[in-house]
């Protein structure tokens, strides 16, 4: 209630997610979902069905120079070219996704252009996700754009097609929660061990019909890379969206960024960036506290990213629940992940590795696992598959691909690949991947694919042991 009496008087007590709100409201309404201006809208090749609508309609796309695709989910990572596609099907799916970013007047950074990859890694390493837009992108992880303090939000493909045709959205607005992880991080933990701590203390549904915003000191620490790990991972907590307030380290990440403001206008961009963080006394319809000293490395053992323990702990055991419904869940997870009741996590064996998705496949992600592989051998398959060709030319350049390529790591061209498993690239039924990606459902790998989720330096890990291993007795 007082930050619903604040939003209407304007008083200084607005939280960042209300200040952009606010600024991009067309049409407000006391109930229900008002109309707001949408800066962005980033494509992929899913979005068959919004152009086909569309040209059905007679419609035409607004403001083309604000949108951008990039095909990700079914292109090949064997190689680039269409004929690598995993079906013919697929090939044809790319194919009218040029056509159809050639039809709208939208720059399409295609499956051969230096500028490819995953959405949600070029969004911002091209400097197209910046701070104060509203963001959309028909994919539940476009929350991973908030961490350079913006609104970005996952949408449908009839929301899709609404947007490219006005340039605005109708939406309900959320609620608002702060997440503050204080301390500092332990060695050997990382951005994506706070997030699954995170969501396995408030559950799946922790945040449903909010905005979170992450604050605190650990998150303050953060690079941008970092900051968008804890972001993408925000939807699996329920949450609308994901953000971190805009700082010098965000404004040093954009800087000279292609789609970045202009040095002449880079002062003025940065001048109103400084006025979105949350005022000091801005009230949040929730508020989670962690102590980011406290957590471990984390990985997940059910089907659901809440599912998550320390490596250091224990397969749960089903009987030892209260709730029958609950012990129902984690029984029905045990049996679909072939885990018994009180088993160190520690010990659990693993068939394969993915390094790859969304979530986890930046340069610094890559460079946290080569730190861990060099000069070591992986005694499972496993795959590297680089967020962006960006990100793989400058691992290449770095010398990284040497190393996983010396590992026994496959070093793939970029796509969500292993995460999505709709390319050609999956997990066999009841093989066991430890895996960088963002979701542990039923099947999400593939048919009766079993995955663990954690950090790329722990997923580096168990490459080298073949089980879940505890990243931290493998360092220096």
């Amino acid at each position: 209630m007082a930050r619903e009496e604040s939003a209407r008087t304007g008083t200084a007590r607005k939280a960042m997610f209300d200040k952009i709100w606010d600024r991009h409201v067309i049409v407000a309404r006391d109930q229900g979902p008002s109309l707001i201006y949408i800066d962005r809208d980033i494509i992929h090749e899913g979005s068959f069905h919004a152009f086909a609508d569309m040209k059905r309609r007679g419609l035409t796309v607004r403001k083309p120079r604000q949108m951008f695709g990039t095909p990700d989910h079914y292109v090949p990572t064997s190689g680039r070219s269409i004929g690598d596609a995993a079906t013919p099907e697929i090939a044809r799916m790319i194919s009218q996704f040029d056509k159809n970013m050639q039809w709208g007047g939208i720059r399409n950074f295609g499956l051969r252009d230096p500028r490819q990859g995953i959405v949600h890694v070029v969004g911002p390493e091209q400097g197209i996700t910046l701070p104060g837009l509203t963001i959309v992108c028909s994919d539940s992880h476009t929350s991973t754009h908030g961490a350079l303090g913006a609104i970005a939000f996952g949408i449908g493909q009839s929301e899709n097609a609404h947007v490219m045709a006005t340039q605005t959205l109708w939406q309900a607005r959320p609620r608002t929660m702060r997440i503050t992880i204080d301390g500092t991080l332990a060695k050997g933990v990382h951005s994506k061990d706070v997030i699954l701590a995170i969501i396995g203390k408030i559950g799946a549904g922790g945040a449903g019909g909010h905005a979170i915003e992450y604050a605190g000191q650990a998150i303050r620490a953060m690079s941008i890379e970092q900051r968008l790990t804890i972001c993408n991972m925000s939807i699996e907590a329920a949450a609308r969206c994901g953000m971190v307030a805009p700082d010098d380290t965000t404004f040093e990440y954009l800087h000279g960024r292609p789609f970045a403001p202009s040095e002449a206008d880079w002062d003025d961009a940065v001048a109103y960036w400084r006025t979105l963080p949350s005022e000091a006394d801005a009230v949040f319809d929730s508020e989670v506290e962690l102590d980011g000293g406290a957590i471990e490395p984390m990985v997940t053992w059910g089907t659901s990213p809440q599912d998550t323990l320390p490596i250091t702990g224990f397969v749960p055991d089903p009987a030892a629940q209260t709730d029958a419904a609950h012990r129902e869940m984690v029984a029905a997870a045990l049996r679909y992940m072939g885990l018994e009741p009180g088993t160190a996590l520690a010990d659990v064996p693993i068939d394969r590795v993915f390094i790859g998705s969304c979530t986890n496949s930046r340069l610094e992600d890559l460079r946290a696992a080569a730190a861990v592989l060099k000069g070591r051998k992986a005694v499972v398959p496993a795959m590297v598959v680089p967020g962006s060709t960006g990100v793989k030319l400058a691992a290449e350049a770095e010398g990284i691909d040497r190393i996983f390529r010396d590992a026994g790591f496959e070093w793939r061209e970029s796509g969500c690949s292993m995460c999505a498993a709709m390319n050609g690239d999956f997990v066999k039924p009841q093989e066991r991947c430890a895996s960088t990606s963002n979701r542990n459902f039923v099947g999400r790998q593939g048919p009766g694919a079993r995955t663990h989720l954690m950090s790329p330096a722990m997923a580096a890990a168990a490459a080298v042991t073949g089980r879940l291993t505890d990243v931290r007795r493998m360092m220096s």
